[in-house]
Parts: structure tokens; C-alpha cells; sequence
């Protein structure tokens, strides 16, 4: 797709810093539908190009950047959102931070990528909807836990005579945080059941031993249903747990690992699903003590395993079949 003008975009919580970079023009709007409207009111009155030659392009920031994302996507305009992390690194050494003048670096990192820059496609209405609940319930989680670990302090230290306002309190923001997030448990299987091919991919991954409704969900939505990763291995790098060399010349000869750069949450999700499999399921279980008794670390090993049940994953979804354990066959 050939572009001849990007418009690099800061966007922050209150408005949006736009520049164009060959046109050199640069304005500041609400970050509002109203903003957006005025942003895209000021492009075609500024620009004489088409608007399939145009590309906006602006950082992945979360909520702050939904809301543009949705208007330019209803509008027909492209964009792309660039990871923090490669936008940051690509800038080289920077000091101090402006907004007027992080939207001209990002309108320069565009043209200069124009020719590899694949436009963003916003998500099935379905996987964002399941976006929005799984963040809910994990912020949700991460309070009850904040409580439980206080409450846990406050027994230690005190007798609940002492003060059982305090004891009280705790308990009930434990048992109100639980059923809210049972609430949106509910709500997340009533998302699923709502959309059938959504619904028979959740049902392929969970036939898979080990493997829990959690990791199908963020499955489900960290590829937008099996959309945007082609095969398990891109999508091991991006969880993770893809092995890479450490090496160069004859000077450094590290091991191969695992890259620090991750999603976190699949991450550990995976490693879960690794640690469940080699308690019951006896394929991955006798694959993890053979290994482990000829030596072999049994962190690599469970690396290994992840990596098995991420690419089971990719071939129930891609193939539309249930997962069969060749296994108990194997065994009979």
C-alpha cells in the first residue's frame, strides 16, 4: 500500500498532538469525537491528497487511544498503532518529553516505515467486548488480592477484638469484589455463547488437557480470534516463550533463553496451563520426568511444554476439530 503523507499523533488523556510531516503543520485537538471530527476537518482542508494515501499513526495507549482508533476506522482513513516500547527505542537518545514534538518524531517514524506498514484493522465488536471484561477482572483480582493480603497482616498482628471494624471491613470488600468478578465470569460466558464461531473456537481450546477458560479467552482476543498471528511460533515470540541464541563471535557464548520483551499475562497463563499438564495429563507428565531424570533443566523442559500446548492450540483452532490424546491410544 503505497502512502504519501503520515500524520504522526500524541495522544494524551485531555487532547491529541497532530503534525504532518511532509506538509509541516501541526495542530492540537480535544480528545473528544468532537476533537476528532476537527482533526479530520483540518486534514482535508490542509492536504489535497487522497485519503487512501494518507496514514495516521500514533502509540497504543490504551483507553486514551480507543476512542480515535474507532472514529478513524468508522471514517475509512488508515492508521496503525505503534508498540510504546519500538516508537521509544526508535527515537535513539532522548532528554526531556513534549507532546508537539513526540507527534513529529512519530510522523517521521512512519514515513520512514511507510513502505512496511501494515494498516490496523479494529478487532470483531465481539473481541473487544471480551477485551474490556477480561481487564475488568483482572483489575478486580488484583484489588481482592490487595485486601486478602491485609486482612492476612491484620490476623497475624491482631486479635479481631482489637479492632473488628477493620476485620469487618475487609471481609466484605473480599466477599463483594468476589461476586463481582463471578458477575463478569457470567458475563464472559454469555459474551462467548452469543457468537457461534467465536463459542467453537473457545470449545476447541478447552478440549485441550491442561489447558483452562482463562488462556482461551486471552487466546481468543491476543489474536482476534486467530486473525492476526499465522502460526503458533510469531505468536510464541509475542508470548514469550520462543528460545533464542545468545551469542556473537567468539568472545560471548550465552545459553539460548526465553526474551524478557513478553505479554506478561498470556505468559504466565501458558506457564500455568505447563504446570497443570504434567500433573494430569500422562503424555506431558512422562515427558517432564524423563527429562528431568536424564538431566535436563526442568525449566526448559517446562518451556518446551508451554510451547507444545501453544502450538496444540494454533492446530484445534486453525483445523476447527477437537484436540485427540494419540496418547491413550498410543497406550491401549
Amino acid at each position: 500500500m503505497k502512502f504519501s503523507e503520515t500524520i504522526g499523533i500524541d495522544v494524551s488523556k485531555s487532547w491529541i498532538d497532530a503534525r504532518m510531516h511532509l506538509a509541516r503543520q501541526e495542530s492540537r485537538f480535544d480528545n473528544t469525537i468532537g476533537g476528532y471530527k476537527k482533526l479530520i476537518a483540518w486534514v482535508e482542508k490542509s492536504l489535497v491528497t487522497p485519503k487512501e494515501s494518507i496514514l495516521f499513526a500514533f502509540e497504543h495507549t490504551g483507553l486514551y487511544s480507543y476512542g480515535l482508533s474507532c472514529f478513524l476506522s468508522s471514517t475509512g482513513y488508515y492508521f496503525t498503532l505503534i508498540p510504546g516500547l519500538e516508537l521509544h527505542r526508535s527515537m535513539g537518545i532522548v532528554r526531556g518529553k513534549e507532546d508537539r514534538i513526540d507527534a513529529t518524531k512519530i510522523a517521521l517514524y512512519a514515513y520512514r516505515r511507510k513502505d512496511e506498514i501494515v494498516p490496523y484493522q479494529m478487532p470483531a465488536r465481539i473481541i473487544d467486548q471480551l477485551r474490556h471484561l477480561l481487564s475488568l477482572r483482572n483489575r478486580l483480582v488484583v484489588q481482592r488480592a490487595g485486601y486478602q493480603a491485609s486482612l492476612k497482616e491484620n490476623t497475624l498482628f491482631l486479635q479481631k477484638n482489637q479492632d473488628p471494624d477493620s476485620f469487618q471491613i475487609h471481609d466484605r470488600m473480599i466477599h463483594y469484589l468476589s461476586k463481582q468478578i463471578e458477575r463478569i465470569i457470567l458475563k464472559l460466558i454469555h459474551t462467548i455463547q452469543k457468537d457461534q464461531n467465536i463459542n467453537h473456537l473457545f470449545e476447541m481450546i478447552c478440549s485441550i488437557k491442561g489447558v483452562g477458560p482463562q488462556t482461551a479467552y486471552y487466546m481468543i482476543v491476543l489474536t482476534h480470534g486467530f486473525i492476526l498471528f499465522s502460526e503458533w511460533r510469531k505468536f510464541a515470540s509475542y508470548a514469550g516463550t520462543a528460545p533464542f541464541p545468545y551469542q556473537s563471535g567468539t568472545s560471548i557464548k550465552g545459553k539460548t533463553k526465553v526474551n524478557h520483551l513478553a505479554n506478561k499475562k498470556i505468559k504466565s497463563l501458558l506457564h500455568s496451563c505447563a504446570l497443570s499438564a504434567i500433573l494430569y495429563n500422562p503424555e506431558m507428565k512422562a515427558y517432564y520426568n524423563r527429562r528431568s531424570e536424564s538431566g535436563k533443566s526442568k525449566m526448559s523442559t517446562l518451556n518446551i511444554i508451554r510451547n507444545k500446548i501453544l502450538a496444540r492450540i494454533f492446530a484445534v483452532a486453525t483445523r476447527g476439530t477437537p484436540y485427540v490424546d494419540t496418547h491413550k491410544y498410543a497406550a491401549a
